[in-house]
């Protein structure tokens, strides 16, 4: 299931534009990397933790690998992964040099299990992070209401924003 709350929320690209209202998902949990050896050994059971954890770390420095040799690594059903670089513009051609790229990024590429999840997946609506933490603050203290307007007045932090 995933859990999502409403925002309003302003385009940036239109100033005269109303709030609309947006769904943001709530992440419930981060797994650990050994969570989710765990996660994959438990249905397996032909594998022990120990053989994933190896054959998943192993598995991630050899696409390292391959990416820094400018290859793209085509994942099965997962997907594939490449790579992209942002750099610093030069005023000519001559004058750009290695030394303007200032990132490599991964790029990913949902293969057709992963393109659209939306046709099986269920979602329940929650109140948002500011709203609960709200909520149980004012429980704690033994208060029967809660100012929402007052919790969202408050600055948030980025985690909050995002849903993470």
């Amino acid at each position: 299931m995933i859990n999502y709350s409403i925002y309003l929320w302003k385009n940036p690209l239109d100033a005269d534009a109303p709030e609309m209202a947006y769904a943001k998902s709530q992440v419930t949990k981060t797994m650990t990397f050994d969570e989710f050896v765990k996660h994959i050994a438990e249905h397996n059971g032909v594998f022990t933790r120990g053989t994933v954890k190896g054959v998943v770390s192993d598995t991630c420095s050899c696409l390292i690998e391959m990416l820094l040799n400018g290859r793209k690594v085509q994942f099965g059903e997962l997907g594939t992964f490449g790579i992209s670089i942002s750099s610093e513009p030069a005023a000519t051609m001559e004058e750009f040099t290695a030394a303007n790229i200032k990132e490599v990024n991964i790029l990913f590429t949902p293969g057709e299990d992963f393109e659209n999840l939306r046709s099986r997946a269920e979602f329940v609506p929650v109140a948002s992070r500011i709203a609960q933490q709200a909520t149980l603050k004012a429980e704690k203290s033994g208060e029967s209401t809660v100012n929402l307007e007052a919790a969202k007045r408050k600055p948030s932090t980025p985690s909050e924003e995002t849903g993470a």
